[in-house]
C-alpha cells in the first residue's frame, strides 16, 4: 500500500442512519457499537452528527450521544460533525463541551456547521431561519472565547473556560473563508465535487491565518468510501443512500434506508431516477486495492492531513466489513483473505 496513504489519519464520521424495519434506538445504539470498532481497528476519531425532524436519521443531540461513544471508548478522539451552531447559543455549546472535556479529557473534538434546519417547519421549530447562518462567523468567535475568558459580559463558562477543546470548522465555500480567517482547520466534503472541493482547500490555504489554535492549515476531506471483496459488492453498499437521497431530492423527506435489492426494485419516476443514479457517482468504492489507489489520487490531489468517512448503509455487517477492510489499507495490512 502507499505510504502516502499509511501517513494520513483516518477516521468516522457516522450519522446514526436509521433502517426500514428497525428504530431510532437500534441506530443509536449501532452507533455506539461502531464507535467501538473503529477503535479497535485503529481510526483516530470518531464524530457524530446533528439532524433534526430527518424520519432517517436518528442522531438529533450530538453532543448527548458524543457522551455515549466516549463513555464506551477508550482512546479514540470523539466529538461531532457538526454541531450547527446557528442552532444555539455559543454559551450552552461551550459548556457541553466543557463537560465533555472535563469527563473525557484530551479526546474531545468540536467540530461546528453552519447549516440550519433540514425544512422551513424544522427552522421555525428551533426559533432559527436561513439567515441565521450568515452569524455563523460571529458566534464561532463567541463560542473560542468563552473558552479563553474573553466574553465582555462578565460571565463565565464552566467548565469550559479555560480548557482547549479542538475546534473544527465544517466548510464548503465561505464556511472555508470563516475557517482561515478564524485559523482553524477545516473539514470539507464531499468527494463527488472534486474540483469545488479542491479550490475551496486552495481558497483556505491561500488565507489561511495561524492561530492559537492552529498554526498552520489542517485539512480534512470527507467522503464515502465503501470497500469490499468485489467492486459490485462495494458498489451494492452504496444503493440504499443513493435511493434515500433520491426520495430526499423529489419529495423533500428522507426516509430511512432500505435494503439494497428494495433500493434496486423499487419503481421510480425519470427525476427519482436522475438522482438515484447522481448519488451513485462519485465515491470511492471498490476492492482494498481499488480503493487505495483512489485514496492516494485523493490526498495528492488534496494534500489532506486526514480522511473522514462517512458512510451509510442498511446491511450492518457488510458496513462493519467495509471498515475492517479500509482498515487493512490505511494500516498498510495485506487484504482480507491473503
Amino acid at each position: 500500500m502507499s505510504s502516502l496513504i499509511t501517513s494520513v489519519r483516518f477516521s468516522v464520521l457516522d450519522r446514526s442512519r436509521i433502517r426500514e424495519g428497525h428504530s431510532a434506538a437500534e441506530a443509536l445504539r449501532d452507533t455506539v457499537g461502531l464507535a467501538r470498532e473503529a477503535e479497535r481497528l485503529g481510526y483516530h476519531r470518531f464524530w457524530v452528527s446533528e439532524h433534526h425532524g430527518v424520519p432517517g436519521v436518528a442522531g438529533s443531540a450530538p453532543t448527548v450521544l458524543a457522551a455515549a461513544v466516549a463513555a464506551a471508548t477508550r482512546r479514540i478522539r470523539v466529538g461531532t460533525g457538526g454541531v450547527m451552531l446557528p442552532n444555539h447559543r455559543p454559551l450552552v455549546v461551550a459548556e457541553q463541551f466543557g463537560v465533555l472535556e472535563s469527563l473525557y479529557p484530551g479526546r474531545i473534538d468540536m467540530g461546528l456547521g453552519r447549516s440550519v434546519g433540514f425544512t422551513d417547519g424544522v427552522r421555525r421549530a428551533l426559533g432559527r431561519d436561513k439567515g441565521d447562518a450568515e452569524d455563523f462567523e460571529a458566534h464561532l468567535a463567541e463560542l473560542l472565547g468563552w473558552f479563553g475568558g474573553t466574553s465582555p459580559t462578565g460571565v463565565h463558562a464552566r467548565p469550559a473556560e479555560g480548557l482547549r477543546v479542538p475546534p473544527f470548522v465544517l466548510a464548503m465555500g465561505e464556511g472555508a473563508r470563516i475557517a482561515a480567517r478564524a485559523g482553524l482547520p477545516m473539514v470539507i466534503g464531499d468527494l463527488r465535487d472534486r474540483d469545488r472541493m479542491l479550490r475551496g482547500i486552495d481558497e483556505y490555504r491561500a488565507s489561511f491565518r495561524p492561530s492559537a489554535w492552529a498554526p498552520e492549515p489542517y485539512v480534512v476531506v470527507s467522503g464515502t468510501v465503501a470497500v469490499a471483496r468485489t467492486a459490485e459488492a462495494a458498489r451494492r453498499l452504496l444503493l440504499p443512500e443513493a435511493w434515500s437521497m433520491a426520495q430526499a431530492r423529489t419529495h423533500g423527506t428522507f426516509p430511512p434506508l432500505p435494503p439494497a435489492g428494495r433500493a434496486e426494485a423499487v419503481p421510480m419516476s425519470p427525476r427519482e431516477r436522475g438522482f438515484y443514479e447522481s448519488g451513485l457517482t462519485g465515491h470511492i468504492a471498490g476492492t482494498e486495492e481499488e480503493v487505495a489507489e483512489e485514496l492516494e489520487t485523493v490526498v495528492k490531489e488534496t494534500g489532506a492531513q486526514e480522511i473522514l468517512v462517512t458512510t451509510s448503509t442498511y446491511d450492518r455487517e457488510a458496513l462493519l466489513d467495509s471498515y475492517r477492510r479500509l482498515a487493512l489499507v490505511f494500516t498498510d495490512q495485506p487484504p482480507a483473505g491473503q
